[in-house]
């Protein structure tokens, strides 16, 4: 049993009875960029005036109740009650054949939960689908399998790995927000509809009259009936083409680091300078460059934008995202390994990308105008958004990448948008470091070799996000165009 796998079987011991998700036809892709979340909020907000409203209705009606009970009340209670008197016994037929008939079948409780019911309806097309809570209970699972988060204690709030008796705290939030059974349950059955239909056959030996249990057993049942290609659909591991699996703890182990690699910057190749290029773009206000790694070539461009560019590039990117998708032989599609939106912005939206192609062509001597290079592609991760292991360049060469008639992806200019709490980095799993999220740097590496054959070495992941909103800006720029800015050799090594 897998540590995903063993995680779905421990909260769903800690569960004391199951959720009734209810699915919306459209498939949702919420839960894949934080942006996407924080909008989530809008809705909640106008759900709690309407139930502020119902409560208020039901308050009122409720205190007529009370009021109608303790008269009565009071009338039974005192044993000299003559029903001799005509007006007691007037009022007792009257509340017998009329008022308590209005107060068994008056409408305005009805009318309170109707007027509920359809403000909830005018929202509901603005929340979030059944398949946003999946994917958000899955990207839970994610971050307790990567970091090794104690199941216990994230169920109570808190970030901590415990490796023997060591407990180590990876995130310390100001404030606790601790998950309830039910909240358990809906993670441990997270995207299995069999392994959750077997959990809820089970529970009902346990608890034969557990009604809840037996509309879920119905549901997961009426589920695999119309869907009988998704329990094997369940049982596949979808990953990118290549061989990362055996490196899989590498790459886990790299992203428990969080970025941090005290040894690694005591090797004496490795160094900091101020970066010009011989440009005199940049003689005025040259770049603070950190060699992070030698092979693969890894430098980090710190403060390569300022805070009111970051903040412009999301907000012209945000209207735009979308789910983000990989290339699987002629064709783009969503998967599981990447969990996030991105949008592509071309330099005619605002001169600040104008401005901003012009920094990267003179930090790195390549020419950054299509169609040698792609427009500028933001991205938002989501809950637990991460890339697993690939590269960035075409390995296939059907790759869609080759439509641009500009040859493969020589190199790749990463800018991170913002920072997070925790969690993030960019890990290089074959030369076996990584970089975490550092706010307004960049991040920039050579994908192909200058004979044009790929580095195997760049295979790289960007780790699930732990804590925060991660948004990264991605400039690729491809080989034609660069013949006399990065010259050929016929050495593999080059």
């Amino acid at each position: 049993m897998g540590p995903a796998a063993r995680l779905a079987a421990l909260l769903a011991v800690l569960a004391l009875r199951a959720g009734d998700p209810t699915g919306a036809a459209a498939r949702g892709d919420t839960f894949s960029a934080l942006t996407s979340v924080a909008r989530a909020l809008a809705p909640e907000r106008r759900l709690l005036v309407l139930l502020r409203r119902y409560l208020r209705g039901e308050e009122a009606r409720l205190r007529d109740l009370t009021r109608f009970y303790d008269k009565v009340l009071s009338l039974h209670e005192d044993s000299a009650t003559p029903v001799s008197n005509p007006l007691l016994a007037f009022t007792l037929i009257k509340r017998l054949q009329s008022d308590w008939r209005n107060v068994v079948h008056s409408l305005e409780a009805s009318e309170n939960i109707r007027a509920l019911k359809d403000g909830y309806e005018k929202v509901e097309q603005d929340l979030p689908a059944f398949e946003d809570l999946e994917g958000a209970a899955r990207a839970l699972m994610r971050l307790q399998d990567v970091y090794m988060l104690n199941v216990k204690g994230l169920a109570r709030g808190v970030f901590q790995r415990v490796t023997g008796s060591a407990v180590t705290d990876l995130y310390s939030p100001r404030r606790l927000f601790s998950l309830t059974a039910d909240d358990c349950f809906q993670v441990g059955k997270a995207g299995n509809v069999s392994c959750a239909l077997s959990l809820s056959r089970e529970f009902l030996l346990y608890s034969p009259d557990n009604k809840r249990m037996s509309r879920n057993v119905l549901k997961y049942e009426k589920l695999l009936a119309e869907s009988p290609t998704r329990v094997v659909a369940e049982a596949v591991i979808r990953r990118p083409n290549v061989p990362h699996l055996q490196t899989r703890d590498t790459y886990e182990g790299l992203c428990q680091t969080l970025g941090s690699q005290p040894t690694h910057y005591q090797i004496p190749s490795l160094y900091c300078s101020y970066e010009t290029n011989s440009s005199p773009y940049l003689l005025l206000q040259p770049i603070r460059k950190e060699v992070i790694h030698l092979e693969p070539y890894v430098v980090l461009y710190h403060d390569f934008v300022n805070d009111l560019e970051a903040q412009k590039i999301r907000g012209l990117a945000e209207p735009w995202l979308q789910r983000s998708v990989v290339a699987s032989g002629e064709k783009q599609l969503p998967v599981e390994y990447r969990i996030s939106k991105s949008a592509w912005l071309k330099d005619t939206v605002d001169p600040l990308l104008v401005t901003l192609d012009h920094r990267i062509g003179a930090l790195t001597g390549l020419d950054v105008q299509p169609p040698y290079a792609e427009y500028l592609q933001v991205v938002n991760y989501g809950i637990g958004g991460h890339y697993e292991p690939h590269f960035d360049h075409a390995t296939s060469p059907t790759s869609p990448l080759y439509r641009m008639k500009s040859g493969n992806r020589v190199a790749t200019f990463m800018i991170y948008l913002s920072s997070v709490e925790a969690g993030g980095a960019t890990a290089f799993i074959y030369a076996n470091f990584s970089v975490p999220v550092v706010k307004n740097a960049a991040l920039f590496w050579w994908n192909l070799h200058r004979s044009g054959e790929g580095d195997g070495d760049t295979l790289h992941a960007g780790c699930p996000v732990l804590v925060g909103d991660k948004w990264v800006a991605n400039k690729w720029i491809h080989e034609y165009g660069q013949e006399f800015r990065r010259p050929c050799s016929s050495s593999p090594e080059d």
